[in-house]
């Protein structure tokens, strides 16, 4: 039983989070509003050299 209990404790979480993987049209349009926002705040207030590098960054791993 332990075992079970073990086995199901390390494979559930693995499975949650490769069923989270699809986008869908929702989230994608949530994206684009976050994107057009944070170009009016650049637009405002330009961001720094740190902040650019932090960007690609972020793109690059998502």
């Amino acid at each position: 039983m332990l075992t079970l209990l073990r086995t199901a404790a390390l494979v559930l979480p693995l499975v949650a989070v490769a069923a989270c993987h699809q986008e869908g049209p929702a989230e994608r349009a949530g994206e684009s509003i976050d994107k057009a926002g944070q170009s009016v705040k650049d637009a405002i207030d330009p961001p720094g050299p740190a902040e650019k590098a932090g960007r690609a960054i972020d793109r690059a791993v998502n």
